[in-house]
């Protein structure tokens, strides 16, 4: 196969622009940013399942202080009443002993309360500041969230626009070369392979492979505008002043 030297070594630009573009799509497919929403989003997830367990602790403790607020209110109104009993001194003696000994154990009953109600407001002053923490963390992740949107969208349509720009200038390199030339390099192309490399210091720029001196010896008679491959890998081999080839 033949072709002019000066449309093999497009085929140098050509595979770069082929190598600069597969790096741009990688690119876009890899932005760092995406990454750390990912990152983002899983810890959005833990904080939001942390302040629904506070909110519902919260919601708990707020029955359990009603519940023992109404009972306390219930038994010291029960023990004024008892006590108002006993110092009105209009009751019985029997009904003064029963009196005091209901006074003895509701005393108790409500010193036990009020220690219980102690209790519960402590519990809710502690799940109220998990409650302010994890509501301080999720405003802080959303706006790193929206941060990191913004800053992945600006990425991507960098990115985006290199793509386009590197798109347009392989079209206009391609159309400067032959479709037989072209034809080759593309097969290889589509089969995930190297189309052409640049033969520099006896190796094959697409493989790396060293070619034996016979081969070499071959390649420098053949004619400036042979088409040269790799037995290797199948690439084109392009000749320019940097291949090192025997005179």
């Amino acid at each position: 196969m033949k072709a002019p030297n000066a449309e093999q070594r497009r085929l140098l630009d050509l595979a770069g622009l082929d190598a600069d573009l597969a790096k741009a799509r990688h690119q876009r497919k890899n932005l760092p940013e995406d990454a750390e929403l990912g990152t983002l989003a899983t810890r959005l997830a833990q904080i939001r399942d942390d302040r629904a367990a506070a909110q519902a602790a919260a919601d708990t403790l707020a029955d359990e202080y009603a519940r023992v607020e109404t009972e306390l209110t219930g038994t010291t109104d029960h023990l004024a009443r008892d006590r108002e009993q006993i110092e009105s001194g209009i009751v019985s003696h029997k009904a003064l002993t029963e009196l005091q000994h209901e006074v003895t154990g509701l005393a108790r009953r409500a010193e036990a309360l009020e220690t219980e109600l102690l209790e519960v407001m402590e519990q809710q002053e502690a799940t109220a500041a998990e409650a302010q923490r994890t509501e301080a963390a999720l405003i802080e992740a959303t706006d790193r969230e929206l941060e990191l949107v913004a800053e992945r969208d600006a990425a991507a349509a960098a990115v985006e626009r290199r793509i386009e720009d590197l798109t347009a200038t392989r079209e206009a390199t391609a159309g400067e070369i032959g479709d037989d030339l072209l034809g080759v390099y593309q097969r290889l192309r589509d089969q995930g392979r190297v189309g052409a490399g640049l033969l520099r210091q006896r190796r094959c720029g697409a493989c790396r492979m060293e070619i034996d001196p016979h081969t070499l010896s071959g390649i420098a008679a053949a004619a400036a505008d042979d088409v040269v491959r790799c037995e290797e890998c199948g690439a084109v081999m392009v000749r320019t002043e940097e291949s090192g080839l025997p005179k």
